[in-house]
């Protein structure tokens, strides 16, 4: 069963020209009748936007500039680190520290001098997003946190754009394509956003480097299709990819209707405060009251730690990493207690002494507290920043990450 072609040029492609050069370059796919002249003047016809220029979005901008895609919206306002090249290949060694966006449009129109790269450096907000979709023909998501995605969602949904989705996680990838009102949208998988202190990230749960190669080219595979009106896209259905396994399997995904921006009764008309929206999204029932009535977390600085152990003082500093992480670096003289762990080991701490938690950037040591605040444990510290931050301000012989 094929998905009904979906228009979404117009009659944009029909003026569009194809010049000799571009027959050459493009031969193989005009060679090919679900492709030929008129498909291929349709993707120099189109404007596509890719938003995030990382590891999903290096992929797929590589090979949409392949393709031929006459406009490429490039939208990041990150720079390049050291810790990006194991995976976003757009770019390399000597773009460290240059805006992302500067790095890949070189790299593509290094591949394809026809693109016209239109790049975009300010962060996507619900003041802007609007804006900045509204000329474009397809919508894809490369971000990797759910702020941006339910924003991409509502701005893609309230403009009618289709709305290619991919995300990654260690071994774990998934893609599909949002296009209400023709299928589903986001919202419709995901209704609500998890909790704030489990949400997972490449930065601290890590990602396979080929991963992203996967599901970005999946994605640019799916934009293709959208653009020429051939073969049956992934709407509707939510495409898993286990790389572990080498496995695929698919998950039918239904139009909700509930859904409170695409469905009959929708009460979303304009877009909202997604920050918010996603840290306290289902922060609902009594059983998340309950952490409001512990004391507030109390910071303390790694230049504070640092002075403080110097002076001797019985603090128990207490990382709560995983152990791959403590291979790579570890204070000297802490109790290590992973946070899955954390709840069935809490007999092995002293409710008496002072606490110091600490992770890679303080967020899941913020958890491990609430842990050990409804153990009743009271004398609690945050090290603020992690042991990242520790790297930067007191120790920089170790190794960062």
């Amino acid at each position: 069963m094929t998905t009904p072609a979906i228009d979404i040029l117009g009659s944009r492609a029909d003026s569009t020209v194809l010049t000799p050069h571009e027959i050459k370059r493009y031969s193989r796919h005009l060679i090919m009748p679900e492709v030929g002249v008129e498909g291929q003047k349709r993707l120099k016809a189109s404007k596509v936007l890719c938003v995030g220029t990382g590891g999903l979005g290096s992929p797929l901008a590589f090979y949409l500039a392949a393709a031929g895609i006459g406009t490429l919206g490039l939208v990041d306002f990150d720079t390049v680190d050291e810790s990006n090249l194991q995976r976003q290949i757009l770019h390399s060694t000597k773009d460290i520290g240059r805006p992302k966006v500067v790095s890949a449009t070189e790299k593509l129109t290094a591949l394809n001098p026809d693109l016209n790269v239109i790049q975009i450096t300010d962060r996507i907000t619900s003041d802007n997003a609007l804006q900045l979709f509204a000329d474009y023909d397809v919508i894809v998501d490369g971000t990797d946190n759910f702020a941006t995605r339910y924003l991409v969602n509502d701005a893609c949904v309230l403009l009618g754009k289709p709305n290619v989705y991919g995300s990654i996680f260690r071994f774990d990838g998934q893609a599909t394509v949002f296009f209400p009102p023709h299928g589903p949208c986001y919202r419709c998988l995901y209704p609500e956003p998890p909790p704030a202190e489990l949400v997972p990230n490449c930065a601290e749960g890590g990602v396979l480097g080929i991963l992203p190669g996967i599901i970005g080219v999946i994605q640019a595979t799916e934009t293709v299709k959208i653009i020429l009106g051939r073969g049956r896209t992934l709407q509707g259905r939510l495409m898993l990819y286990d790389a572990l396994d080498m496995s695929f399997r698919e998950m039918k995904v239904r139009k909700n209707p509930k859904c409170p921006i695409c469905g009959p009764n929708k009460s979303i008309t304009a877009l909202i405060d997604y920050e918010a929206f996603c840290s306290g999204g289902n922060l609902s029932s009594a059983s998340h009251a309950a952490p409001a009535e512990q004391p507030p977390v109390r910071e303390m600085s790694p230049k504070e730690l640092s002075d403080r152990l110097g002076r001797g003082d019985s603090l128990l500093v207490l990382d709560v990493r995983n152990p791959e992480e403590i291979e790579i670096c570890r204070l000297d003289g802490s109790t290590v207690i992973p946070l899955p762990e954390l709840p069935r080991r809490l007999g092995e701490l002293d409710k008496s002494r002072e606490i110091v938690v600490h992770c890679k950037s303080g967020r899941r040591s913020l958890k491990a507290i609430e842990i050990l605040q409804e153990a009743g444990f009271r004398d609690l510290h945050n090290l603020t920043g992690g042991i990242l931050a520790w790297i930067s301000d007191v120790d920089s012989t170790l190794p960062t990450y």
